[in-house]
């Protein structure tokens, strides 16, 4: 069976790579999606529809354009890992979590240990936290090659 997942949350570090290159590097039969990862085209999402004078109505417009393409890719998934960085509060990430809750879609936090108090609802409905993504890695290859 070939996986699908999904990676979503911080878009500032290459943990997406590092866990695509540890699947390739392991042959893992995976196929990756995520959300837009450059910030600029994802706040911009929604200007096609128009120009606003608020900012406020702008993000909910990119908001709804980008959430076709997260919903979607959430809903085919197999597995989600949801990744909470240092730099930003990630709350797109925490929906998404979420969303894969409120479907049964199995997900897995990727986060450092210095925020478990602020995740620890978010954490109780994963099937893992993992504090790399090698960790992250391994969890994938068990669960597909065993």
């Amino acid at each position: 069976m070939s996986w699908n997942i999904y990676l979503s949350g911080e878009i500032h570090t290459d943990w997406r790579e590092q866990i695509i290159n540890g699947c390739k590097e392991l042959k893992l039969d995976v196929t990756f999606t995520s959300a837009v990862t450059n910030h600029e085209a994802s706040d911009a999402a929604g200007d096609v529809l128009g120009e606003e004078e608020k900012s406020f109505w702008r993000d909910h417009k990119s908001a709804k354009v980008n959430a076709i393409r997260i919903k979607n890719q959430i809903e085919k998934c197999d597995l989600a890992i949801i990744r909470f960085g240092d730099k930003y509060k990630q709350w797109n990430a925490a929906f998404d979590a979420g969303y894969c809750a409120a479907l049964g879609k199995p997900y897995i936090t990727l986060h450092a240990e210095d925020i478990i108090h602020p995740l620890k609802e978010v954490d109780g409905s994963a099937m893992a936290w993992a504090t790399t993504p090698e960790q992250v890695v391994e969890v994938i290859n068990y669960v597909i090659s065993r």
